[in-house]
């Protein structure tokens, strides 16, 4: 005799997965944003160097 109805954990783990994957998204984002705020810092710096060269 099989259940009657929808399966029991089908919302919550497709809930879950949205949650987890906008997480994951947020941190690669920050991830290369820091990456880029950090080239444009040194590519300043460089600038900067040769200028007073």
């Amino acid at each position: 005799m099989s259940k009657k109805g929808k399966a029991k954990n089908t919302v919550n783990k497709a809930k879950h997965t949205k949650l987890m994957q906008q997480k994951k998204n947020k941190l690669r984002e920050e991830k290369l944003q820091h990456k880029a705020r950090l080239k444009a810092i040194i590519k300043k710096v460089n600038e900067q160097k040769n200028s007073e060269e």
